[in-house]
């Protein structure tokens, strides 16, 4: 065939199948960012990654069960995203996955994470995560046997990748590995309910350049708690703050020159709409009044 015959054949195959072209481009895109995925656990962290095969087979086949690696009990863990996205939570109740998240990634990908004792969010909720944002604690809710991390990547058509990636790792069907966790490696040392302490959950969070403003609330005293953890330049001294304003009350804001972070400020609001926000130097976010009766 002549060159020109055959560039004008490539351009009409082109032409008449442009959604062949376009699937193995999505594909190619879906590897690359499964490819990207870190550990779902604290930095430095070893447990197993089971792609076990068995009968019945693992519903759903491909994916992986988090479990206990040598004396590192998983019964508790933290459970953080592996890759950035938008974290949607639900419970299932004593059935199926149990309590569990399922995060949205920005090229359509996802990720679930079920079988949790904890979530950061009431079911029904939604927040922006980045990698390495605290979204549970690993526990044994649902149709679980013994406590472990059930973990899938999926692809943007709902399908469930077999071999999952993480942490460069590829854990094919009928593998099991010890895989060390870099997830949030790095960054900073504490979480948003350490610096509010005992009690307190995520109910709400927003990006500032250099970090993230939290909001939190204790159902048992009935008290919010904001603070502003950073994620970069961590340790060095910069300007942050954090502020809580309960609506119909004044506001109250710890600002300074902090390493890790602002705050926690702390208000009794039960029943109360309450605006909140921070910042870290020149960027600042502030919601309206919002959570009310939270």
């Amino acid at each position: 065939m002549k060159p020109t015959i055959l560039a004008l054949s490539v351009i009409l195959a082109a032409a008449l199948f442009p959604q062949a072209a376009s699937a193995a481009s999505s594909a190619a895109g879906s590897t690359q960012v499964m490819a990207s995925h870190k550990s779902p656990f604290n930095c430095g962290k070893t447990f197993y990654a089971n792609n076990w095969i068995d009968t019945p087979p693992h519903n759903p086949e491909g994916s992986i069960d988090w479990q206990t690696y040598g004396s590192d009990a998983i019964d508790g863990e933290p459970v953080r995203a592996t890759a950035a996205g938008t974290a949607y939570f639900n419970d299932a109740g004593s059935t199926s996955y149990g309590k569990w998240v399922e995060v949205r990634h920005g090229d359509g990908t996802r990720t679930r994470y079920a079988h949790l004792a904890t979530m950061v969010r009431a079911a029904g909720g939604s927040m922006s995560v980045s990698q390495g944002t605290q979204i549970g604690t690993v526990g044994s809710t649902g149709g679980s046997n013994a406590p472990h991390l059930h973990y899938e990547q999926r692809t943007s058509g709902g399908a469930v990748d077999t071999s999952p990636t993480v942490e460069g790792v590829t854990v094919s069907l009928g593998q099991k590995k010890a895989v060390t966790s870099t997830n949030a490696c790095g960054g900073n040392p504490y979480t948003p309910e350490e610096v509010c302490g005992s009690g307190y959950a995520t109910i709400d969070s927003a990006a500032v350049t250099g970090g993230r403003v939290y909001l939190l609330f204790n159902s048992g005293n009935g008290y919010n708690c904001v603070t502003t953890l950073k994620t970069t330049n961590v340790g060095s001294p910069s300007s942050m703050s954090a502020f809580l304003e309960p609506e119909g009350s004044n506001r109250t804001t710890n600002s300074g020159s902090f390493g890790y972070y602002a705050g926690p400020v702390k208000r009794s609001a039960p029943g109360t709409c309450v605006k909140w926000g921070g910042s870290i130097g020149s960027d600042s976010y502030t919601s309206p009044f919002e959570h009310c009766g939270s």
